[in-house]
């Protein structure tokens, strides 16, 4: 018999979309004000969709601490990254190692694999040691020496939601004399980040998983005195201080982060984000994570009796939001995940990696049903 109920309670997909109550309802309205804006008979579009881009922008600035004209928009962390290296003088990547650790969300190792060679930078990546599900801070640590020009960390892991020790990274890295990015992606909304503490060169992001927002809206944040250093390659007519200058010879960047703009904005994907974010902004974030920790601590606590392995650590202060847990062989990852559907209990599976992430809109009732739907995988294997 399938569940019926679709009242959020078996929703534990906050690493991949994200929920939060009347989301429809509020993308509905947004997405209609857009359109009747965009579609209304005058000469105003522009100006009312950058107005909402720019609310956009300042939701993400409050939400990191990043000063204003520091961050702009992206279509995701992937394109976000590109401009960023694009845009480094050039001597801090030249001949220099860029450092990532092996469990990074995969597109940004596609991307710095296949730029390495044309921007003249050795790509260094950390590799998990034998047999376990993170990258250790220490391993990073050991093989970030003076020649990295560029670091690259990852504040919560996609893969096992380990959450790296920002504070003891950033240090070791300064003393290095390298840049310091991270990406926040799977982190952010639910786990409290400030670009100040510690203080980091530049952020990524998107407004999906705990921001509950739509695909196409990232971030970028490009921290000063770096920011004016930057000329980014990928650049346009956004990229400049007045977007309506059509002399082809008087190109200049803007003062500030609108320099990382290029052709049009997804103004769309950022006003559809815009509700999630204000949503957000309104709640008590430390009941949000309360409320992830004490449902994901009845996950953790049932794994030993269903023969679950935690691939995420035990420490709570070590973890993100997610709960990854290893199938038992013999268990069918994809088939599993289809007959937790008819349960009304949404997840997936990364290989043989369950990811549970509950949130807002997941109950007791909903963990309740989701450990008693894996009791019968197991015991039907």
């Amino acid at each position: 018999m399938t569940y019926e109920t679709q009242d959020g309670s078996g929703y534990f997909l906050y690493h991949s979309i994200g929920m939060y109550p009347d989301k429809e309802t509020d993308m509905e309205t947004a997405f209609s004000q857009f359109s009747r804006s965009w579609s209304r008979l005058d000469d105003g579009q522009w100006m009312r969709a950058l107005a909402a881009r720019q609310e956009f922008l300042d939701l993400w600035s409050n939400l990191i601490g990043a000063p204003k004209g520091t961050v702009t928009s992206a279509e995701n962390v992937t394109t976000a990254l590109y401009s960023l290296i694009g845009a480094l003088p050039e001597h801090h990547l030249r001949n220099r190692t860029l450092l990532i650790a092996g469990d990074c969300f995969p597109s940004l190792h596609f991307l710095l694999a296949g730029i390495a060679k044309r921007f003249g930078f050795e790509l260094r990546t950390v590799s998990l040691r034998p047999g376990e599900s993170w990258v250790r801070d220490e391993d990073i640590i050991a093989a970030w020496d003076e020649s990295v020009g560029l670091a690259l960390l990852t504040f919560v892991t996609s893969t096992a939601s380990h959450r790296c020790d920002l504070e003891a990274l950033v240090g070791h890295g300064r003393k290095m004399g390298s840049l310091i990015g991270v990406d926040i992606t799977q982190g952010v909304g639910l786990i409290p980040f400030n670009v100040d503490t510690p203080r980091v060169d530049f952020t990524l992001s998107t407004s999906l998983k705990w921001l509950c927002g739509t695909p196409g809206a990232g971030i970028i944040h490009v921290a000063e005195p770096l920011l004016k250093t930057c000329e980014p390659e990928l650049r346009g007519w956004f990229s400049q201080d007045n977007i309506f200058s059509w002399d082809l010879d008087a190109f200049a960047y803007a003062g500030d982060a609108r320099r990382f703009d290029h052709g049009t904005p997804s103004v769309l994907a950022c006003a559809g984000s815009v509700p999630a974010l204000k949503w957000h902004a309104g709640q008590d974030q430390a009941a949000l994570l309360a409320h992830n920790r004490h449902l994901g601590q009845a996950i953790i606590d049932a794994a030993p009796s269903l023969g679950m392995t935690l691939t995420s650590p035990q420490d709570a202060g070590r973890r993100g939001g997610s709960i990854m847990l290893r199938l038992p062989d013999g268990i069918d990852p994809a088939a599993s995940v289809d007959r937790l559907r008819e349960l009304g209990i949404y997840t997936d599976c990364r290989g043989r990696i369950m990811r549970l992430s509950p949130g807002t809109v997941t109950t007791v009732e909903g963990v309740d049903r989701l450990l008693a739907g894996l009791a019968g995988i197991v015991k039907a294997a």
